[in-house]
């Protein structure tokens, strides 16, 4: 509601200030000073009274040199030499950026609304033999709960009855899912795959993991302290500089030069000159055509302060499960032993087509030929595979375990990944790797990284020996594995703690809250679950991960532009500044080029942001 009166004071005003000037400049020329004030004035207040208001707020607060400040010295030192037009466009270009700003706040923070969905509000209880459903925060530690297949486990504690499988993704990131029996712990935000479990209760609603998840984002965006915009920077050494001179203008050089009224009026025209109008154009125009350029090539920044945090980091922290590795599973070899590779496929995928497991999809999906088999008596052995009969003869595809419980001598395998086993009335045939496959993008991407001095890490929830593999695959050398959210947070906040500038890229709710704890976050956008992609600041929307070094480059080369049209507006004001202060003649001229010549030529360079080239050297 707020945002829309914002827009609605932005078109007034802009109403009025065109009312306002064809009046003053067509109907009635040469009107008094005073008039004309009053004619400007709705204009000006319609857009600047909440700016005003602001100002004078920080100044109570100590807080004096900010951009409101910046903005209410030069419109007040345009209104006093009469240029209200100015005063008032000035005035409206601010606050359409801060309308900018409040929107894309706005949206970063439905983020946790999206985290509450892995937290379910109801357990269905289990007590005297009677099953009912009661609030998740009023279940108590000791209770028996029933989570059915498809459910996600709404609070922690140890399996007491049932074998399955549990999606762990949302906690862990582990993409292939975890056998959970008799005795195991279970988190809640987990999903139950395939068989109805009764868990006993140790830990309330409030203590679960899924809520220190939900926790650890809020307490991560509160920790993280408000990017200060590009502008409010440059405003906290500009104001006082501009007002110090203009001081000294009209107060200290009288004092020893004589003339006061001359001075005074130098001084208000060196306001005038310094207005940042060139500045407050062209660095948000240098930002947001960096950010059109971005999505142009499948890259959504949020925000301009988003692009000048990325524009300083040293240090890029991966997730692996989706940002590194596809996130999907596929077979990527087949190890044959008494049958051929095809035969061992076509016998694993006829078994696995009845599951509804990501590996069994997998195998399923691998197999592009015909079913000729018929299958019967099939049975889903948890946490081992599965017992088939084809024609009357046993078939086993499963693990080791599996292998084992039916004594049937197999190869014994190290090599990383999900392995599965497959043997037909006793006699072991080969097996099948199954893994999740390396983005063809990630090596590259590391090696760019590297080449531009920024450090490259892997923080992931899955087990050492994968982690291992893709981290040598890609080029990391420095990585750690087996990481809860929460570990995964302290990481963070240990390299922030070292002074280094952190991206972190993930894809997973259970990414949410280090990409809210890191400088900057950058989500998966194809893949990425909604509160990740809502959590993070920028999103890469194809997963494409060889476009974060071409993203840093487009920052920095818009932090590049916005710092020369600094440099040039300031030079060339100062420049107008001696000029004046010394008595040059036919300055006005001069100071014509300052402010509007400057304007010009800043928003030209400005936007060249917008075609930024995808090389290296951009």
């Amino acid at each position: 509601m707020e945002e829309k009166q914002d827009v609605f004071k932005v078109f007034l005003s802009a109403i009025l200030l065109f009312v306002a000037f064809i009046f003053t400049n067509q109907i009635f020329e040469g009107l008094p000073f005073i008039i004309r004030l009053l004619i400007y004035l709705p204009a000006y207040l319609v857009v600047g009274f909440d700016t005003i208001i602001e100002s004078a707020e920080n100044i109570r607060k100590g807080e004096i040199f900010d951009e409101n400040f910046l903005m209410v010295i030069a419109t007040a030192g345009a209104i006093a030499m009469g240029d209200f037009a100015e005063a008032v466009f000035v005035m409206l270009f601010f606050s359409v950026g801060e309308i900018f700003e409040e929107m894309a706040e706005e949206k970063s923070e439905k983020s946790l609304d999206d985290l509450l969905k892995i937290r379910p509000d109801t357990a269905r209880v289990i007590a005297d033999g009677t099953e009912f459903e009661r609030e998740a925060k009023d279940v108590k530690i000791g209770e028996i709960i029933l989570v059915k297949p498809g459910e996600r486990i709404p609070l922690d504690g140890t399996v007491i009855e049932g074998n399955t499988e549990i999606d762990t993704s949302a906690v862990t990131g582990e993409s292939a899912p975890r056998a959970s029996l008799k005795g195991n712990r279970v988190f809640s935000g987990t999903v139950n795959m395939t068989s109805p479990i009764k868990i006993r209760v140790e830990a309330t609603l409030e203590c679960s993991t899924a809520s220190k998840i939900i926790d650890l984002v809020k307490n991560a965006n509160e920790k993280k302290a408000k990017t200060e915009r590009f502008i409010t920077k440059f405003a906290k050494i500009y104001t006082p500089v501009v007002i110090g001179m203009a001081f000294i203008i009209a107060f200290v050089i009288p004092l020893i030069f004589g003339g006061w009224k001359a001075h005074i009026y130098s001084a208000l025209t060196f306001l005038v000159v310094s207005c940042p109008c060139a500045l407050v154009i062209s660095v948000p125009l240098s930002f947001f055509g960096a950010i059109g350029c971005a999505s142009k090539k499948g890259i959504l920044v949020k925000g301009s302060d988003c692009l000048d945090e990325i524009s300083a980091v040293d240090t890029v922290v991966f997730d692996k499960t989706g940002t590194l590795t596809k996130g999907a599973f596929e077979v990527v070899a087949i190890h044959p032993k008494m049958a051929s590779e095809n035969d061992i496929l076509k016998l694993a995928a006829a078994i696995e087509q009845y599951s509804t497991h990501p590996i069994a999809q997998s195998i399923v999906a691998h197999y592009k030929g015909e079913n000729e088999y018929f299958v019967e008596n099939l049975k889903n052995i948890p946490g081992m595979g599965i017992y088939a009969e084809i024609d009357r003869n046993p078939v086993l595809v499963g693990n080791e375990k599996l292998m084992r419980k039916y004594g049937v001598t197999h190869k014994q395998c190290s090599k990383s990944g999900t392995i599965v086993h497959i043997a037909l009335d006793g006699k072991y045939l080969g097996h099948l790797v199954i893994s999740d496959g390396l983005k063809e993008s990630g090596k590259q991407a590391i090696k760019e990284l590297k080449d531009a001095q920024i450090e490259p890490v892997m923080l992931t929830g899955d087990n050492g020996e994968t982690a291992g593999e893709i981290a040598e695959a890609v080029g990391i050398e420095n990585f750690e594995h087996s990481l809860l959210p929460e570990q995964k947070v302290e990481k963070i906040e240990a390299l922030s703690a070292q002074n280094k500038k952190t991206a972190f890229v993930g894809d997973g709710i259970n990414d949410a809250p280090a990409l809210a704890a890191s400088n900057v976050g950058i989500a998966m956008g194809g893949l990425g679950s909604d509160a990740a992609i809502e959590t993070a600041d920028i999103v890469i929307m194809d997963d494409d991960v060889s476009k974060i070094p071409l993203l840093i480059r487009i920052a920095k080369k818009a932090r590049l532009i916005a710092k020369q049209n600094i440099v040039f507006s300031i030079a060339v004001k100062v420049g107008v500044l001696l000029l004046s202060t010394f008595g040059a003649p036919h300055i006005m001229w001069f100071a014509a080029f300052a402010d509007a010549g400057v304007l010009l030529l800043a928003v030209l360079n400005a936007m060249r942001t917008m075609k930024i080239s995808g090389g290296k050297n951009a």
